[in-house]
């Protein structure tokens, strides 16, 4: 496909103003120094959480990332203004917060795809203030697929020695089973291919968990794994995809904790993320396969208990802006 001369900026939303967003995107960017970040958000957040740090920096306000001149002590802001005039609450959920969010979203997706930036870093958001401000999505993942027209994508998290890839997301745990099939497995198994070549692993080792106990113990425990997962590998594998499995849940983890496997495909969101976020919380990063730029995101949420106290950590705010600087992406769109 062609390429698009892609300005090399990140844009960096600051998330739910009433989270943490701010502040550890700052303190990600001092961590940093050098790197060439354009922030999308409001001016009176960002001003009010280096008051909050300490941090003694500049904020100049560009009408788009061509006119940010990246200097020492000075941080480039595209000013969206959302919050601006109204009375919104910190370190609570809220619908002033939740269109906010949106709305730095909306902007930065929109400068992006008219190749106004290399990639996008985003601050965390809540579900319930989006929810709460009438924005219809379950999350990052799903506004960002919709915004770029994107059908086909997968949430994947890195930290430490582990990366996993999702079959489902953001979903009760009741449904899982049900949407548990061939497609969606093998379709995961493709985003964990593309995702090994975003990262530069040339000869990638994936590995598929089951879904059930032991993998189903030969349909003891559940039938999914005969029936969708394995059926799915052996799909895969005859595409040319390194790719072995289904194994046990409970045993996957430990080799890929140990650099034994590469990148792990989980059934489910909470299968993947509890073994990663307990090896490398506050240096996991969240990135979107699938879209047509790069995107990634601290593997945190608002921490609204901590958020506007000073005390929140920029480290896994720094890894995604790291980990953006880094990637390759597959294809980008005709514009």
């Amino acid at each position: 496909m062609e390429t698009v001369n892609k300005i090399p900026v990140k844009l960096l939303t600051m998330g739910d103003p009433a989270g943490i967003g701010a502040e550890a995107a700052l303190k990600a960017l001092m961590q940093l120094q050098s790197a060439a970040v354009v922030f999308v958000g409001d001016a009176e957040v960002l001003k009010e959480a280096a008051e909050l740090t300490g941090i003694k920096l500049a904020i100049s306000i560009v009408a788009s990332p061509s006119a940010a001149v990246f200097e020492n002590g000075v941080i480039n802001l595209i000013d969206v203004g959302a919050v601006r005039g109204l009375a919104w609450q910190k370190r609570i959920p809220s619908a002033a917060c939740g269109r906010a969010s949106a709305e730095y979203i909306n902007r930065a997706v929109d400068i992006i795809l008219k190749g106004g930036a290399s990639a996008l870093v985003t601050a965390p958001i809540s579900k319930e203030a989006l929810l709460l401000g009438g924005i219809n999505f379950p999350g990052h993942t799903e506004m960002l697929a919709a915004l770029s027209g994107t059908q086909d994508y997968a949430m994947m998290l890195i930290g430490g020695q582990i990366r996993v890839i999702l079959v489902t997301i953001h979903t009760a745990l009741r449904n899982v089973p049900d949407l548990i099939t061939k497609v969606k497995v093998l379709g995961a198994i493709r985003h964990a291919n593309t995702a090994a070549y975003m990262l530069g692993i040339n000869a990638p080792r994936i590995a598929v968990a089951g879904l059930n106990p032991h993998a189903g113990e030969a349909g003891m425990f559940g039938r999914e794994e005969i029936e969708e997962v394995a059926p799915a590998v052996e799909a895969a594998q005859r595409e040319g995809i390194p790719v072995t499995g289904p194994y046990p849940p409970d045993t996957i983890f430990h080799k890929a904790n140990k650099g034994e496997v590469d990148i792990v495909v989980c059934m489910y969101h909470d299968q993947g993320l509890i073994p990663l976020k307990m090896a490398a919380f506050e240096s996991s990063v969240n990135i979107t396969i699938g879209l047509p730029f790069i995107r990634t995101s601290p593997g945190h949420g608002t921490a609204y208990d901590i958020a506007w106290r000073g005390t929140a950590s920029g480290e896994s705010t720094a890894e995604a802006i790291k980990m953006a600087s880094t990637l390759r992406l597959p294809h980008v769109p005709r514009r």
